[in-house]
């Protein structure tokens, strides 16, 4: 039988592997710090990137695969500088806290627990978890999530993540791309679902259409790869989008992107594979007729065979005057009605 001794070292050894995935008040995150999910998956700390060596971020990334793949970054607009190292902390009013070595607050959450002082319940005592999911939340005392990084997407979203819309409040959540391939600081291009309905996701690039999803047909679930279930609920205010793996053949690794050029991408990594790559599985709109607009005004685009390009339709011309039809197309001849000339409908 073993001793005491012997028993209680080994309940520290595993208490100390179990707290790898979590902050408290008294453990901080430092430059070289991480924090690990408890599968293995994902891992929180501090980046730089090549790009751009003197700005850190802090992020969420895929752990324990050779292309280092960000999924979450939380202060994507203001980077600590390489001279002022940072760090996260879980402060007394149960809230995350980056800062840099100068007390400068880069990015904090902004819970509603602040100043709570009922036992069990805000105050002291909360806690920071990686999640198996990759989601980061904070709990407070008695458990309850009072924050996690699901409610504040940057370009990525994970399996059992809600892309929300309420079309009666018409807000919605918003997955916003990087400015470019290394640099995490808000783009122009922005997907979220149609706040006027909540029927349909759209991409947009500025305050311009760039991409969108057909109407939502009222089936609550289907299948877009033959591992993968996606479904939409709508519950008569909120609608929201979500995901999760149908079945054991799944990659374990997989996520919905709004790249830096306006690509939607679904990617996965089967478990063991030997080049642990990625792998596309879907990728919208690409360079062609799925662009909305793509064609300009009274133009459309036709496919024939192995050629695709736009064309004008019948009594409309190429606007630019050439032989493509891209930048959109106007009449051949003027319209003849006015003054007090009008249409009218045949029956």
């Amino acid at each position: 039988m073993a001793s005491l001794p012997a028993i209680f070292i080994l309940m520290l050894l595993v208490c100390s592997c179990n707290s790898n995935d979590r902050l408290t008040p008294t453990k901080p995150l430092s430059p070289g710090d991480e924090l690990i999910s408890s599968n293995g998956l994902f891992a929180l700390g501090f980046f730089s990137l090549q790009s751009s060596a003197a700005n850190t971020y802090l992020g969420i990334w895929y752990h324990n695969i050779s292309e280092r793949t960000y999924v979450w970054v939380a202060n994507r607009d203001n980077p600590i500088t390489s001279s002022l190292p940072g760090k996260l902390v879980v402060s007394n009013t149960s809230d995350l806290v980056l800062s840099d070595s100068d007390g400068r607050v880069l990015w904090a959450t902004k819970t509603k627990t602040n100043n709570v002082t009922t036992a069990g319940s805000g105050g002291r005592g909360a806690v920071a978890v990686l999640l198996d999911t990759g989601n980061f939340v904070l709990r407070s005392r008695n458990g309850t999530e009072i924050w996690q990084s699901y409610d504040q997407p940057t370009d990525t979203f994970l399996p059992g993540f809600k892309l929300w819309v309420n079309y009666k409040t018409h807000v919605a959540a918003r997955i916003v791309a990087w400015k470019g391939p290394d640099d995490p600081s808000t783009g122009e291009f922005v997907l979220s679902g149609d706040t006027s309905t909540g029927l349909q996701i759209l991409t947009w690039r500025g305050s311009s259409l760039y991409w969108r999803v057909g109407v939502w047909s009222g089936a609550t679930a289907a299948s877009f790869t033959k591992s993968f279930l996606s479904q939409m609920i709508d519950d008569g205010e909120v609608a929201y989008f979500t995901y999760n793996r149908a079945d054991d053949s799944a990659p374990a690794r997989s996520h919905w992107k709004l790249d830096h050029t306006g690509e939607v991408m679904f990617s996965g990594v089967w478990e063991g594979s030997p080049s642990s790559s990625w792998v596309p599985l879907f990728e919208r709109p690409g360079k062609g007729c799925l662009v909305y607009g793509a064609c300009g005004p009274f133009g459309y685009y036709e496919v024939k065979g192995a050629v695709r390009e736009c064309r004008c339709l019948v009594g409309f011309e190429p606007a630019d005057g050439g032989d493509s039809s891209k930048a959109g197309c106007v009449r051949k001849e003027a319209l003849r009605c006015g003054g007090n000339n009008y249409f009218r409908p045949s029956k």
